[in-house]
């Protein structure tokens, strides 16, 4: 099995970062984004922050002063590590974050090298930390379009990344070939194929109003049964730029969304490297391993840490819908130490009791995230880590039947 690349977990950890980040507040506008494009001088925008540092001075609150005084030379601290800019450029969010605690603001600090190449110089001191920059840099963008069509329906979808959408679907009204009352049989086929012409127009103008607009766009599959989809490719119903990224016409027996998912399922080997089909595939093989019972298989929080402590496990499998947190916390009454895992949407702090003496008076005196906790002991051991989106029938089902998180093992692990 092809491991994930690399990037695809950076990714991962990155998203989870700017997500946490777009929830964070400042007391005022005391929170500092700046994004340093590839090339541009470490020197220059030293000059800047000092200015900005200067121009601080001036603030008339002053803990809104003093916190913005820190986190600008926070920044510069950083940036005197630097020689020059990273090849993708570098992004730093800085400042300090309101806890909910009036006067209890935490100082927080984030430097990022993109995962792309940044151009864009930018310089922000507000509530909040601008990360629409990198998200954009996160979102999935090479597309591939499916079309489906046959003389009584036609579906357009786009894949893109690990997602399937299916973005319009139309109907054509075309009569079957039988023989109408009353008229020739000459005559009726001239209305069909008149009908059928009209119906293809439609659908290449719905094509090309969508697909022309999608900037990524890497290749087009049609499909559909019968001779229809040859008809529509030859007849130039689709633009000329779209023509020219048709890279295959597949025979499917269905039409609609139906026939959607049949083409996504017959063009397997033609998208074989779309993270859409490589994640299914992954899926696939530990669904196989669980329904034969091969014993190399296991699934559940508790279970794969235990795997992974133990090096057992070959490829971690792990839901990007996954959430929670694995806490060491001390009793108060009898100084118990003691780790849970808090996952799911029940789960909450404020049901720990000690399991020695069944106190509810307990302390929680670190807290991790649950999926970077797990990826790390993954690292640590050398395991494979394979990032699930719920895009797809397997990665919802990892999801809902097997709690977002399962493994797959090198060697079967004794009972």
């Amino acid at each position: 099995m092809k491991a994930a690349p690399r990037d695809s977990l950076e990714r991962f950890k990155l998203a989870r970062l700017i997500e946490e980040l777009k929830g964070k507040r400042g007391r005022g506008t005391e929170l500092i984004s700046l994004y340093i494009p590839a090339g541009r001088q470490i020197s220059d925008v030293m000059g800047m922050l000092k200015a900005e540092r200067s121009t601080a001075t001036n603030i008339k609150d002053r803990t809104t002063r003093h916190h913005v005084l820190d986190a600008l030379t926070a920044v510069m601290q950083r940036l005197k590590l630097f020689r020059t800019t990273p090849p993708n450029g570098l992004v730093i969010f800085a400042g300090y974050v309101d806890t909910g605690v009036p006067g209890r603001e935490e100082m927080e600090i984030h430097i990022i090298e993109p995962p792309e190449r940044l151009n864009a110089y930018l310089y922000r001191c507000d509530s909040r930390f601008h990360t629409e920059i990198i998200e954009e840099m996160l979102a999935a963008k090479d597309a591939y379009a499916l079309i489906v069509i046959d003389r009584s329906e036609a579906a357009i979808a786009l894949l893109r990344g690990r997602s399937l959408e299916i973005v319009d679907e139309l109907t054509s009204g075309v009569p079957g070939k039988h023989r109408a009352g009353g008229q020739s049989a000459r005559r009726f086929e001239r209305i069909i194929e008149q009908l059928a012409h009209e119906f293809y127009k439609r659908v290449g103008e719905h094509a090309n109003k969508i697909l022309l607009n999608v900037p990524d766009l890497k290749g087009i599959i049609v499909g559909g049964p019968g001779p229809t989809k040859e008809e529509f490719i030859k007849g130039d119903y689709l633009h000329y730029m779209l023509r020219d990224k048709v890279i295959a016409v597949v025979d499917i027996g269905y039409s609609g969304e139906a026939g959607v998912y049949e083409l996504v399922r017959r063009s397997a080997d033609i998208l074989k490297d779309v993270e859409y089909f490589r994640e299914k595939r992954v899926v696939q093989e530990f669904l196989e391993h669980v329904a034969k019972d091969t014993g190399l298989a296991t699934y559940g929080v508790r279970e794969v840490e235990d795997a992974l402590i133990k090096g057992a496990v070959d490829t971690l499998l792990l839901s990007e819908a996954f959430e929670g947190s694995r806490v060491t916390a001390a009793c108060s009454e009898c100084g118990h130490r003691f780790t849970r895992w808090l996952v799911g949407p029940a789960a909450r702090e404020g049901q720990l009791k000690c399991p020695r003496c069944g106190s509810a008076s307990v302390e929680v005196v670190e807290k991790v995230d649950a999926a970077e906790y797990l990826v790390s002991l993954a690292e640590s051991t050398g395991s494979r880590v394979e990032i699930i989106s719920t895009g797809t029938e397997e990665g919802e089902e990892l999801r809902r039947s097997f709690g977002g998180v399962a493994a797959m093992l090198r060697f079967r692990l004794q009972q």
